[in-house]
């Protein structure tokens, strides 16, 4: 999927503009393909695509030395820091660059949550166990979402869960 050409967003439109025999593809998630076309019907708009890219990189440019300048208030490394060595500094480094690094590990692993992997030959309780831990932390989720209906149905599973895992230990016992 292509990101957006002005934004780091999944790029929901796509545009393409013959002007003068040369071809233009802009690709647009739909903040900016929202804003673009209401500048185009206003007659606001660049006459060339790849100027108003131009325009929203020098602006980003602004922003990237304003946040570059941001610190972590425990260990003290810079967002320039991070981006130089590629290393947080501190476990509350990725709370304390948590909007700068969201869209960066969606960008590169398309994802912001580790799911981790189990083993192939992992044993059936490891894998009931690792799947319990998983719905426990979709259940806080949930809460935190104020998602009451899906956090009594994620119970619910927790229980039954639960309650097998019970009866696997108690038959195990005897």
């Amino acid at each position: 999927m292509r990101k957006c050409s002005r934004c780091s967003k999944p790029a929901t439109l796509h545009i393409t503009e013959l002007k003068e025999g040369d071809v233009h593809a802009l690709h647009l998630c739909e903040a900016c393909a929202q804003d673009y076309l209401s500048n185009v019907e206003a007659g606001q708009a660049s006459d060339d695509p790849e100027e108003l890219f131009k325009e929203h990189i020098e602006s980003s440019i602004e922003d990237l030395h304003d946040v570059d300048q941001t610190s972590c208030p425990n260990c003290g490394i810079t967002f320039k820091e991070f981006r130089s060595q590629g290393r947080l500094g501190c476990p509350q480094c990725y709370l304390a660059f948590e909007n700068e690094l969201i869209p960066l590990l969606e960008n590169i692993h398309g994802e912001t949550q580790h799911t981790g992997k189990l083993p192939q030959r992992a044993p059936e309780a490891s894998r009931r166990q690792y799947e319990l831990i998983k719905l426990r932390n979709r259940l806080r989720t949930a809460v935190e979402a104020e998602s009451y209906e899906e956090a009594a149905q994620l119970r619910d599973e927790i229980q039954t869960m639960e309650s097998a895992l019970g009866e696997e230990v108690e038959d195990q016992v005897d």
